[in-house]
């Protein structure tokens, strides 16, 4: 349903402000994220990259809604597994934000989990822990310890160490994950299923097999 209406709303942003305005941007980039989501690449990728050179151009290469689009684009670049490409467009993202919005803004921390979910397939995990820590420290410290927006760092702690083997610090991890989506989102809501993966790999490493079926098969419904 979204498409219909994102594509909807660009039409309109076009006809009235011209191709090159920033809301058309905005719209661009929601539209090439959703087909990264839906793993569109190749009608995502233009999309993505209108908007980056529209948004360059009428605001700037430093302005924050630049640093937005070059992480669109570092995500469909590290879904594609082109992971220098999106590291050096996630870097330029983290330094714009940096430099325009100061080190501990919330929207740095989105920047250095999205740089840790590049090097984390990469098996870079000394790197990606980092990042994911400091982006977890920035969250707990701005937004709270109980806000959703701690639930992807930790996601991402808990996976680079199940990667590793390091159980004992996966588990605590993922299940402070799990208890957070669930109370502030929901046990339906698929953060939820984010943090159970970890909790499936620690089940089925460790021989319970009952309690790995059962956790994945809770995440497949959701």
């Amino acid at each position: 349903r979204a498409e219909p209406l994102l594509g909807r709303a660009l039409g309109i942003a076009e006809g009235a402000l011209g191709p090159d305005h920033p809301e058309v941007a905005a719209t661009l980039t929601a539209l090439g994220s959703l087909g990264t989501a839906q793993g569109r690449y190749a009608q995502a990728e233009p999309l993505l990259r209108r908007a980056l050179t529209i948004d360059e151009r009428v605001l700037g290469p430093e302005h924050p809604e630049v640093a937005q689009t070059l992480e669109a684009l570092a995500m469909l670049e590290g879904r594609q597994g082109r992971y220098a490409d999106a590291e050096t467009r996630a870097r330029r993202a983290l330094a714009i934000r940096e430099k325009t919005l100061g080190p501990d803004h919330p929207d740095v921390a989105t920047s250095l989990a999205g740089l840790a979910e590049i090097y984390l397939p990469q098996g870079r995990y000394v790197e990606a822990e980092q990042l994911a820590q400091r982006a977890l420290a920035i969250r707990e410290s701005r937004l709270g310890a109980e806000h959703p927006a701690v639930i992807g760092p930790l996601v991402t702690l808990a996976s680079l160490q199940a990667k590793q083997g390091n159980w004992p610090r996966a588990e605590p991890l993922a299940r402070r994950a799990l208890a957070v989506a669930e109370k502030v989102l929901g046990p339906e809501h698929p953060d939820a299923a984010d943090a159970l993966e970890p909790l499936v790999e620690l089940a089925r490493e460790r021989g319970r097999y009952a309690e790995a079926e059962t956790l994945g098969r809770r995440a497949l419904t959701i």
